[in-house]
């Protein structure tokens, strides 16, 4: 194995704090990823990972040989992809996590079309709501859609999703439908977990304002709401790409149109700040294009109306 290996495997150790998750991932024994970095610690004559029966933690060299690692590897991988870019198309194994209603509804048919389009690029999907740590899950790349970011994160928006609150025609002839967010307190609510556990959030006067809701039901899948609302079950709040097939056929409608909610930006999520691989630029490029061209992802949905501003 090169010294360039060697400083891979000791990154990954570093990163994910364990000999077996990196043994797994690369699909060896234990025992050959803890003699790589054995040998690595022989040849600089030092400590790089403290360890215990628990834990590994790395020593003060460790961290520092740790930053200028990545600070190599990413060079190398830069020097490596201008060359590759002469007349060379994007390959190698690209995993992507995406959300579960997003994912089946929409992304997964236009990955389908990045492998036709990239026959050399490998993609693995990961279907889930749950947000996964990139690094420790050997993740490349993840979509998300979310209100805010976390401070943190290293993401490109790719688009953005509007809200819209909906129920169905019998449950608002059964119950007296509101015509202020403040009423929602008062009401049947299908809430989305976790994101809407605090609340629904609504734009009065051009800020921000959270108002309480509560329900019988909570999932954290939307399409499960929207049946749910379907069914009379209550009111819910959904993307426009969950809701606006329902809209169309008359099962829900919206309400409280005039007040608006902050909309959903559609995030593409990378592992840290380190120098994007050719394969991943280019899905980030591909699914910006496409996100653009559907009509539910920007915008009201059927039957909204536009409301004021407010």
């Amino acid at each position: 194995m090169d010294r360039l290996d060697t400083l891979r495997t000791f990154v990954r150790v570093a990163e994910l704090g364990s000999f077996s998750a990196v043994a797994r991932q690369s699909g060896v024994a234990r025992s050959v990823v803890t003699r790589q970095v054995a040998a690595l610690e022989a040849r600089l004559g030092c400590k790089l990972i403290a360890r215990s029966t628990r834990s590994l933690t790395l020593t003060s060299a460790g961290v520092a040989y740790l930053e200028k690692c990545r600070e190599i590897l990413d060079l190398v991988e830069a020097a490596d992809a201008v060359v590759a870019r002469e007349g060379q198309a994007p390959r190698g194994l690209l995993r992507v996590s995406v959300p579960l209603s997003f994912g089946l509804r929409h992304l997964a048919p236009l990955l389908a079309d990045f492998s036709v389009t990239w026959p050399e690029v490998t993609v693995e999907l990961d279907f889930t709501d749950r947000r996964v740590n990139l690094i420790e899950e050997g993740i490349d790349l993840a979509i998300r859609l979310t209100h805010r970011l976390d401070p943190l994160d290293v993401a490109r928006r790719i688009g953005f999703s509007s809200l819209v609150v909906v129920a169905s025609p019998e449950y608002l002839r059964r119950r007296c439908e509101p015509t202020h967010p403040a009423e929602l307190a008062g009401h049947d609510c299908l809430v989305y977990l976790p994101a809407q556990q605090a609340g629904w959030i609504f734009l009065i006067d051009g800020q921000a304002q959270r108002f309480p809701v509560r329900g019988r039901l909570r999932a954290n899948n939307g399409d499960a709401l929207l049946d749910a609302a379907c069914r009379g079950l209550g009111i819910t709040c959904q993307p426009t790409f969950i809701a606006a097939p329902a809209i169309e056929a008359g099962r829900v409608r919206p309400i409280l149109t005039a007040y608006r909610q902050p909309e959903l930006g559609i995030h593409a999520l990378l592992p840290g700040n380190r120098y994007v691989p050719q394969r991943v630029r280019t899905l980030i490029d591909y699914l910006a294009m496409r996100i653009g061209e559907h009509p539910y992802w920007e915008g009201d949905p059927p039957g909204a109306g536009r409301p004021p501003p407010g």
